[in-house]
Parts: C-alpha cells; structure tokens; sequence
C-alpha cells in the first residue's frame, strides 16, 4: 500500500447545541491515507463527511482520538509546527463562490498563502501567480480580476490554484463539484487527476456523487451518521459490495441504458436519517437496515477486515 501520510485513530468531533445536548457529528473514525492515493468518502449529506475533513485539517479540534500527519499529532502542535502543517496541507472548499473573498482580486486570493509563508518575493509572486492560473487552464488577463466576473467552474480552479501556491502534499476537496454544472465537474475532476500525477498529490476526495467518486478515488469509505460502514478499494467497492448501506447507496446510481434501468431491482431504504444527538442503540444504521436482527439493537458491530484491505462495520460480517 505505500507510506501512511495520515493516521486517524478512533476519531471523535462532538458539538454542544441546544440543552446542552451533545450531537456526534463524527463518532469514533479509523483509516490511513497513503502517500499519493485518492481516498473518497461517501455518504448521504449530514454523515459527518465535511466535519471529518475538517478535523483532519485541525479547523475543528477533535473530541477525542488522534489525527497523525507523517507521525505528528496535528491536534498537539505548537505555533511553529502548526505553520508547516498548515503549508503541506490545504483545503479546496465545497462553494466556489462563499470561499473566494469577493474584495480580493484573483492574484491576492491565490498568493495569500504564499505570503503568509514568506515564499516569493513580489516580482516571483506574480510570477507564480500567472503560472497557477495557466495551471489549472485559465489565462494570466483572469489575475487582476475579482470572483464574481468568473463562472462557477472557473471559481473553483481558482481555489485549486490557490491549493496548489504554496506546494501542499496533501488536499482535502470537501465536495469540490456538487455546487457545479455536470459537464464542469468531469473538467474540475480530470483537472485535479492531472495535477495529481504532476505533483504526486494526495488527496481526501469528499462527495455524494458515487458515480464521480469512483473516477477519481483509488479507495473508498462509506459513512453514515458519523461511523465509517465500508472501506476498500474502489472496484472492490463497486464489484463486491458487503454493508447493506453500501448495496442500497450503489443501487440508487442511475445506469445510462434505460432498458436495464427498467428492470433493475433497487434496494431502497425506509424511513428517516436518525439525529445525530440521539443515534440509535447498538448499529446506528439498524433502523433502516433491511436485514437488521436482535444484536444489531444491543452490541455495535467491530470493524473487522472481512478480505485482504476490505474493512466493515456489520454483524453479518464480525
């Protein structure tokens, strides 16, 4: 599998709301991320799928559990290691019009990071700026413009060219393409997968979007409610399915032949998305899990490793 770049260990993100009730928004998470994979992680919007990327990147200081960067605890770190974690790990947002500052010229949104680290003196910092842009295939006129003269899809190379300025070794893209039109996303994809060979990038790649998922992750982790349910490689996923909830999300993937979609027998889920201030006892998918039985109330299931790098969390398994 290569080097581990991250490491999280039994991760917890807990926020206090109303009552001083506490809602578990991320509830005990562990899985590795190696140098130069595409991890993705799926999972019906309010899973924790965003929070998670965020604790990871230490917006959010974790509840409980440890994140490990190149073996450093990135929950523990003084100022100055903080600064170098901040250089080597970068975020491209789910808007791509709320995470441009709409004040800021092009230049000064993707070169902000860049000054903040000192790395380039004015006339290289432009430099690097034009560059960026050619980068991700837009021109060096678009430097000195604003956010709201682009469109969507050019909005959110910027903030991948922003990523990129400071020479990151690993990105979180937290749902990068849901907010953009279906022909921008393949380009916003293919963009990102090329940058990924070039720069020998790793990647945290968040969505909904099975289907894109697939394109661009070499593994896969399926949440709900906060848990990790299924972990493995991308076609492992796809071909050889084990979580119920994993069966059920793969079959709401339309298939471009309308005869087979016809026929095709769907496992659709009953009733609602438990809260996450009260998850259901035992496993917390057991509510809407077809094939739910008397343990699944009373003991969480392990997460086990079912076949070689193919890890679930389900008493039909453990």
């Amino acid at each position: 599998m290569g080097t581990k770049l991250v490491e999280v260990k039994g991760l917890k993100k807990h926020f206090e709301v109303e009552n001083k009730q506490i809602l578990k928004a991320v509830d005990g998470l562990s899985f590795d991320i190696y140098e130069g994979e595409t991890l993705g992680l799926v999972g019906e919007s309010g899973c924790g799928k965003s929070t998670t990327g965020r604790t990871l990147i230490n917006l959010y200081h974790c509840t409980e559990g440890q994140v490990l960067f190149n073996g450093q605890d990135v929950h523990k770190m003084n100022s100055k290691q903080k600064k170098a974690f901040n250089r080597h790990v970068q975020m491209i947002f789910q808007d791509p019009y709320a995470s441009l500052n709409p004040r800021m010229t092009v230049t000064d949104i993707i070169a902000e990071g860049m000054d903040i680290h000192g790395l380039f003196s004015k006339k290289k910092r432009l430099e690097r700026v034009y560059e960026l842009l050619e980068t991700v295939g837009l021109n060096r006129e678009h430097a000195s413009r604003f956010p709201h003269e682009f469109s969507g899809g050019q909005r959110q190379r910027i903030g991948i060219a922003r990523a990129l300025a400071v020479d990151p070794s690993f990105i979180i893209a937290d749902e990068p393409i849901s907010a953009l039109d279906v022909s921008v996303q393949a380009q916003v994809v293919n963009l990102m997968k090329k940058l990924q060979k070039e720069k020998q990038l790793t990647y945290l790649f968040i969505a909904h979007d099975l289907a894109m998922v697939k394109h661009i992750s070499d593994r896969i982790g399926v949440m709900y409610l906060g848990q990790m349910m299924e972990l493995t490689t991308s076609d492992q996923l796809y071909d050889h399915p084990l979580h119920p909830y994993t069966k059920s999300l793969l079959s709401a993937i339309p298939i471009p032949d309308p005869n087979i979609e016809e026929q095709r027998k769907r496992d659709i889920l009953e009733g609602e998305v438990p809260s996450q201030i009260n998850p259901p006892s035992g496993c917390v998918f057991r509510t809407r899990c077809p094939v739910a039985t008397d343990v699944c109330a009373s003991s969480k299931p392990d997460w086990t490793e079912v076949e070689p790098n193919h890890f679930v969390a389900c008493h039909l398994y453990s």
